[in-house]
């Protein structure tokens, strides 16, 4: 590998993560990284002071770019839009503060609130840990502006947090709880599972079969899964417990196609779950059913 081959795969996990936090899409995040690493080939030749300031830089304006273009047809999206996950082991390795929740598929869903301008101030300086000078010139702003950004992005934030928070055996306990439900649907005992305000949002892309808006509410819920296990009868399907970004999740497989992918929110007493996120768009589970196939055939060899 020649030095600046090297130089550029030296900075790559931080650049992808830049990325993949701006735009919420790993296939789009690969995308910004080909594109700057065409303008890094370009510069061949050329002495540059900073090249990871030059690449960071370039990656966080491309993924702007690409981010204001994807804002605009999410706005005629066919129902709700959902991040694209990644396993956890699948994604380049970043730095234990990098990955915590500012990976997590909650806290993506949650910049979705901001502009994209707002959300490329904040990564950068509460994320990436750039000072607010050394972001507004990634930006090309001044420094008071980077920080008014900021500060609207931390305060529509924090509208929007989960109101509680609880670690992953919890997780993984109630999505246990919730595939033994299914297994043996009855009302009340799925009904149990939510609390009395959950939410069930689903991404289907208008493709497939998804609520258009969310829903809301225990019983709205367990009248929803009751319907989805009585359609599951004679079906091949499996369930399997995984790890997506950071945190556990549910995989729901029809055959061998995947046809669900799915993570929650808690209570405050890691009893029951106050909200669903169901990613069913075809797309976005057959690039996470590569990645998982290949993922898992690394670890077989």
């Amino acid at each position: 590998m020649d030095p600046r081959t090297a130089l550029f795969q030296q900075h790559r996990p931080r650049l992808f993560g830049l990325a993949y936090r701006m735009l919420g899409s790993p296939a789009d995040a690969e995308d910004v990284l080909h594109d700057a690493w065409l303008r890094w080939h370009a510069q061949e030749g050329i002495q540059l002071d900073d090249p990871e300031a030059w690449l960071v830089t370039v990656t966080t304006r491309l993924a702007l770019d690409r981010l204001r273009r994807a804002r605009t047809e999410r706005e005629h999206y066919t129902g709700p839009w959902l991040p694209e996950p990644m396993p956890t082991d699948a994604g380049p390795p970043e730095a234990e503060a990098e990955r915590s929740e500012s990976l997590s598929l909650s806290f993506l869903l949650l910049l979705e609130r901001l502009s994209p301008e707002e959300r490329a101030a904040f990564l950068l300086t509460e994320v990436f840990d750039y000072r607010h000078g050394e972001a507004s010139a990634i930006l090309g702003i001044a420094e008071d502006a980077c920080r008014q950004r900021v500060h609207r992005a931390r305060a529509r934030l924090r509208e929007g947090r989960p109101r509680f928070r609880v670690d992953a055996t919890t997780q993984q306990r109630l999505l246990q709880r919730l595939v033994a439900a299914m297994q043996r649907p009855d009302l009340e005992t799925l009904r149990a599972l939510f609390v009395e305000d959950a939410v069930h949002v689903s991404d289907g892309g208008g493709v497939v079969r998804a609520a258009l808006r969310p829903l809301y509410g225990a019983e709205r819920l367990a009248r929803l899964y009751l319907q989805v296990a009585s359609q599951m009868v004679g079906q091949a399907i499996r369930f399997e417990l995984c790890t997506l970004n950071g945190a556990p999740a549910l995989l729901i497989h029809d055959g061998d196609r995947l046809g669900t992918a799915m993570w929650i929110e808690a209570d405050a007493n890691g009893e029951r779950i106050a909200a669903v996120h169901a990613l069913r768009h075809p797309d976005k589970l057959a690039r996470l059913q590569a990645v998982t196939k290949r993922e898992t055939r690394a670890s077989l060899s």
